[in-house]
């Protein structure tokens, strides 16, 4: 059997490599511009848990290669490390610890000294979370809650505004969970992330296609009020089905104002039963705070003019392949997700089951929110209705 030879990649292969993987390409995609496959290049990744190593720069202070060459030429022609320093502009000091790290006179190669200087220069900076255990326990506790890095970073900042020492980036966090070399989070931790998986990656557009069929009387997204649009004012939601195992759904419902999400258990994905799920939530609420609904094309919302007529609430529909008109909405069906995985099967949720979950997650800081909760905000305009 006949092996391909190992491939060597460059400096530069490795920098395509993280442009694209940065871009989202798959690691398919990516080895096949080195005809190569998927493994080859994982390994790659694999190394900095997906995340790209910063640019190394050598101190403006150090040695060149260049002033190194000189120092070879200088000991070949037997000029003393003084003469050599004098030449150099350098303290002879700084010549004698440079000759004698590197073989002394008789063995000093200018390449292989700049290598090793090179290579010594590596020297990582302490994770902050090695260094502050308490903090790493708090980052920690909160991940089990299920908190974002960038959560879990906005509440620290805004819970000990004085303490630097109880403050951290949400990148440091995603490097400590990805880079176990640094041992200050467990690799186990990861699983209590939105994305479960081994390497940090970008994030991708929904897939979601726009093959939902036609709905008669649609109200197009362009024609909803501008406080709508903007946020300006609370009472608008948007809402989606989210789907598991054996033809199980679950309505989700977000309010634009304030990310707060409330959840309806449906027995079927058909129109009559989602209809009627929407209009007994509807009820709940005060009327100031649902004035319209924004859905995607699914038919499960083709009798939307029924849902109008019991609610007084018009529904508008987004634009073909259009997700991202409904950002607040497919982001919370992602942080769902952590609560109820794809895969599973939703009916075995109780309505009482997800008023718990939607508790939960109304209950963590959003960085939207400047790491206020949607409950705090939602409640706010509750009182303000009364």
């Amino acid at each position: 059997m006949k092996y391909r030879t190992r491939i060597h990649y460059t400096a530069t292969d490795k920098a395509l490599m993280w442009d694209r993987w940065q871009k989202g390409d798959s690691l398919q995609t990516i080895a096949q511009l080195f005809g190569r496959n998927h493994s080859s290049v994982a390994r790659i990744f694999s190394i900095s848990g997906g995340i790209r190593p910063s640019n190394r720069k050598r101190s403006t202070a150090a040695l060149s290669l260049s002033e190194r060459e000189d120092i070879s030429r200088g000991l070949a022609a037997e000029l003393s490390l003084r003469l050599i320093a004098v030449n150099l502009n350098r303290s002879p000091s700084t010549i004698r610890r440079e000759v004698n790290r590197n073989g002394g006179r008789a063995n000093y190669r200018a390449a292989e000294a700049d290598q090793a200087a090179w290579d010594r220069a590596l020297r990582p900076k302490t994770c902050k979370l090695v260094v502050q255990r308490k903090l790493a326990h708090i980052v920690a506790s909160k991940l089990k809650k299920l908190w974002s890095p960038t959560q879990i970073a906005g509440w620290l900042k805004r819970t000990y505004p004085d303490d630097e020492r109880f403050q951290v980036s949400h990148e440091t966090i995603y490097r400590s969970l990805y880079i176990q070399a640094r041992g200050a989070l467990k690799k186990e931790l990861t699983q209590h992330l939105r994305r479960t998986r081994v390497m940090r990656r970008s994030r991708h557009h929904t897939q979601k296609t726009s093959d939902h069929g036609q709905i008669l009387n649609m109200v197009s997204i362009s024609e909803r009020p501008a406080s709508a649009g903007d946020r300006a004012v609370p009472g608008h939601w948007e809402g989606d089905l989210i789907s598991g195992t054996n033809n199980s759904h679950i309505a989700t419902l977000v309010e634009r104002h304030t990310r707060y999400v409330m959840m309806a258990k449906v027995n079927g994905k058909d129109t009559e039963t989602v209809i009627n799920a929407l209009i007994k939530h509807a009820h709940k609420l005060p009327s100031e705070l649902y004035k319209s609904l924004t859905w995607d094309r699914g038919k499960e919302v083709a009798n939307h003019q029924r849902f109008t007529l019991a609610t007084d609430i018009q529904v508008y529909f987004c634009d073909p392949q259009s997700p991202w008109q409904r950002g607040s909405n497919e982001n919370t069906n992602g942080l769902l997700r952590q609560y109820m995985p794809k895969g599973t099967d939703l009916s075995v949720h109780s309505q009482a089951k997800l008023n718990s979950i939607a508790r939960q997650l109304n209950e963590r800081p959003r960085k939207t929110l400047d790491f206020e909760t949607p409950a705090d905000r939602f409640n706010q305009c509750v009182a303000a209705t009364g």
